[in-house]
């Protein structure tokens, strides 16, 4: 865990040798010739096109919280809400269904309580501490089920195994935040959750100095 927190998706510089990841302050990146474009924008070639879609300081980042939760990639935001939003409306879309836990952070609660239904999805809230819950509240419209770990701020403690087995009984992701325990803690990952989340602005970003987000897909769920 330690080597991870500090060294994971990065190398030293190739052009200086320095240690520490560079700040890339760069909107956009040179391509080697037309053919060379023309593939990254096919997502033919990896590389970096524009950095509202990737930068090389933010692919660490993604990088080095995937290593950490056992994950297969990573997606960085702007904020933690950004993250849950993108997830959310990727997963679903007018007419559909989620089941989320009731005990959330307050943000998290506000989306999926307000935000979400103006868009035509609909959410029911259950007791997160009884998976049976969770299988009474699916309908053959609902597309993810969502809770927290460690709920923010009631310290409800999920029973993540159990409410995976219900949600892939019924063909559905679960997405689990993961922002109190953070992966030191616990790894969602492990015990069947789908998608991990995370408002970086927490305890993985550890200085109440910065706001981000982070998706983390698990590289399981079809």
């Amino acid at each position: 865990m330690e080597t991870l927190a500090l060294h994971a998706g990065q190398h030293p510089d190739p052009a200086t040798g320095a240690r520490a990841v560079p700040i890339y302050q760069s909107t956009s990146f040179v391509f080697d010739d037309t053919e060379h474009a023309a593939a990254l924008f096919a997502l033919e070639a990896e590389g970096h096109i524009y950095s509202r879609i990737s930068n090389p300081t933010v692919a660490v980042l993604e990088e080095r919280v995937a290593a950490l939760e056992g994950g297969a990639a990573g997606v960085a935001f702007a904020s933690g809400q950004a993250a849950l939003t993108a997830c959310a409306l990727t997963l679903a879309r007018a007419g559909d269904h989620v089941v989320s836990a009731s005990a959330l952070y307050g943000g998290s609660l506000t989306l999926l309580g307000h935000t979400l239904s103006r868009m035509g999805i609909d959410v029911t809230f259950v007791d997160g501490t009884d998976p049976e819950a969770f299988r009474r509240a699916i309908t053959d419209r609902t597309r993810l089920v969502y809770a927290e770990t460690v709920a923010n701020p009631r310290l409800d403690t999920l029973d993540i195994e159990a409410v995976a087995a219900v949600a892939h009984e019924a063909g559905l992701p679960l997405v689990i935040d993961n922002t109190m325990p953070t992966p030191y803690l616990v790894r969602p990952l492990d015990h069947g959750a789908d998608i991990v989340f995370h408002s970086l602005t927490k305890f993985l970003g550890g200085h109440g100095t910065s706001i981000g987000g982070m998706l983390i897909d698990g590289g399981r769920f079809d």
